[in-house]
Order: C-alpha cells, then structure tokens, then sequence
C-alpha cells in the first residue's frame, strides 16, 4: 500500500456551474427536442401555443420569485437574486399585450405546472434548492431564450410587447452577466453533500419544464 505524501494533491471538485452544466446536460437536451419547442422554433406552432405558454411561465416565475423574495427577507439568498431577473412584471405585460387587460381570466394552470409550482413552493425556502431552480430558468432566459425570442419575433410579428420576457433591460451585456452569475454560484459555501443535491435539483427542474411542455403539446400540437 502507497502512503499519500504531502506533495500529492487531490484534483479540486469542478465550480458548481460546471457540474450543474455536465450533470444536467441530458435532461437539458431532452427539454429542448420536445415536441413543443421545435414547433415553437420551427414556427408551426399557433400563437395561442405561445400565449400559453406564457401562461405557464407566469405560474412558475410567480413561485420562484415568491421564493427568492423570502431568501432575501431571511437574508439567506447568498448573493443570488438580482433585481434585473425579475421576470413576472414582463410576463403580465405580455399576457396582457396579448390577450388584453383581462388575461387573469382568459388562462388557466396546467396540470404539470400546478406540479412545477409546488416543487417551487416545498423547496424554494432552501438555498442550494432555490439556486438550482433559478439556475435552470434565469440562464436558460438570458443564453437559449435569446434564440427563441428571434423565432417567436419572425414567426409571430411581435417586437416588444408580447416578447418583453425575454428583455433585459437593466442588463446592458448578457455575457458578463450570465458570467457573475456562475461566479456567485461558484462561490456558495455549500457542502460536497450540498452540492450534488443542487445538481439533483437542477435535474428535477428541467424534467419539470419538459412536462409542462409536454401539457402544452398535447394542446397545441397537432
């Protein structure tokens, strides 16, 4: 048997952006082909597919920012929700844009949103949680999202109104945005034990967003 010297040193564990990227690449990949965002994409899908699922971003944002919002009060967020990802104010322009200032009654929860939102809601008051979910939707908005606003843009006519999800305004460039982010998640003092259930849970959210896809599919893909 080999004794360990002090001058072996033990590989580091990769940032936790890294792992959440590595650990969660196939459930990603897997969201992405659905049947529903390639209609999105290839532009087959109706508006009301889109409206929709707008819908559906409403139900979820609503819980994950309820959620950030207590991390903040509880000051236990860990340097991880910045006021420029708020997305429900943009949302609800958007429904309203679009289906007028009477959207509220005019939408309805999925059942595989419903799901997604008590996930939300049973595990967002935990930060390691919480920066899973946020991982998973924020970065998702400002890399891949950007590539879905242009489609909706050209298959749609919208500009503006109805597409303002996917502004950020108060983000003037997207890269080094999306690079503090992972710097702070980098930096969260979590344990080895920690760490892997944010990647879990990172996991858990993108199959939760691959069922509401699923939902909105069987509504709006013929």
């Amino acid at each position: 048997m080999t004794a360990t010297t002090p001058d072996q040193v033990l590989d580091p564990a990769p940032p936790l952006s890294a792992a959440l990227r590595d650990g969660t690449r196939a459930d990603h990949e897997a969201a992405e082909r659905s049947d529903f965002v390639e209609h999105l994409v290839g532009g087959t899908l109706p508006l009301a597919g889109y409206v929709d699922l707008a819908a559906q971003q409403h139900a979820v944002y609503t819980a994950l920012e309820a959620a950030g919002d207590r991390l903040v009060a509880a000051g236990a967020d860990g340097g991880l929700v910045f006021p420029e990802l708020v997305r429900v104010p943009a949302i609800e322009a958007d429904l309203a844009h679009l289906l007028g200032e009477d959207w509220r009654t005019q939408v309805r929860v999925l059942p595989a949103t419903a799901d997604y939102v008590a996930r939300l809601e049973a595990v967002g008051d935990d930060l390691p949680r919480y920066a899973a979910h946020a991982y998973t939707r924020y970065l998702g908005d400002l890399s891949g999202g950007q590539i879905l606003k242009r489609m909706i843009e050209r298959h749609h006519g919208l500009s503006g109104p109805g597409v303002s999800f996917y502004d950020f305004p108060q983000i003037h460039k997207l890269k080094p945005f999306k690079d503090v982010y992972r710097e702070r998640l980098d930096a969260l003092d979590l344990t080895p034990a920690q760490r892997d259930e944010v990647v879990e849970e990172a996991r858990v959210a993108f199959r939760l967003n691959r069922a509401v896809f699923v939902d909105l599919a069987a509504v709006h893909v013929v």
